[in-house]
């Protein structure tokens, strides 16, 4: 259940994330926006920019399988300085996704997993609530704000361009007429 509730997520975001930074990219380049004015963008003056929500989406994915046992992970420890750079986050951290152990991650849902915050703030619960209560919103808490950021950048993104993963499951038929 905890593999099913993060590993299968996690890579379905990321791999949505990938697709709107090729899409910001090249909408970049048609509306002269840099990459540098993407990268360092923000929404509000004391959230961080860009550069850094994509890497803390990919933290976040490597660290929930991590604290559940799995092992390996990648590390990253500086916001990538291009979109080259932010693709290879992404995409180290789905290959690495790709070799977690499902029975490492599900082996008991009851285990006790704790972690303390930069700050000292430490937690205590269960690999089950860690995963409902901090894990799953710190991973979408980081992948919205990406989302947020292109889009308050004018990056026309959409639903569909967050959550496009969710074709695969679309009752042939049922799709609006273009």
């Amino acid at each position: 259940m905890l593999y099913e509730s993060t590993v299968p997520a996690y890579a379905n975001g990321l791999r949505a994330l990938s697709a709107q930074l090729d899409k910001a990219l090249a909408w970049g380049k048609d509306n002269g926006v840099g990459e540098l004015q993407l990268l360092a963008a923000r929404i509000a003056p004391d959230m961080f920019p860009l550069a850094a929500q994509v890497r803390f989406s990919c933290l976040q994915a490597l660290q929930s399988p991590t604290r559940l046992g799995a092992t390996g992970a990648p590390a990253f420890e500086e916001d990538a300085a291009d979109f080259a750079g932010l693709q290879q986050q992404i995409a180290d951290s789905l290959g690495w996704l790709e070799t977690v152990d499902r029975a490492a991650l599900d082996a008991d849902p009851d285990r006790a997993v704790g972690f303390t915050l930069p700050n000292g703030m430490a937690f205590d619960m269960t690999a089950a609530t860690y995963v409902r209560d901090w894990a799953q919103p710190q991973f979408y808490f980081h992948l919205v704000a990406a989302y947020a950021v292109l889009r308050h950048m004018g990056v026309p993104l959409g639903k569909a361009d967050y959550v496009g993963y969710m074709m695969q499951y679309l009752r042939p038929g049922t799709a609006p007429a273009s």
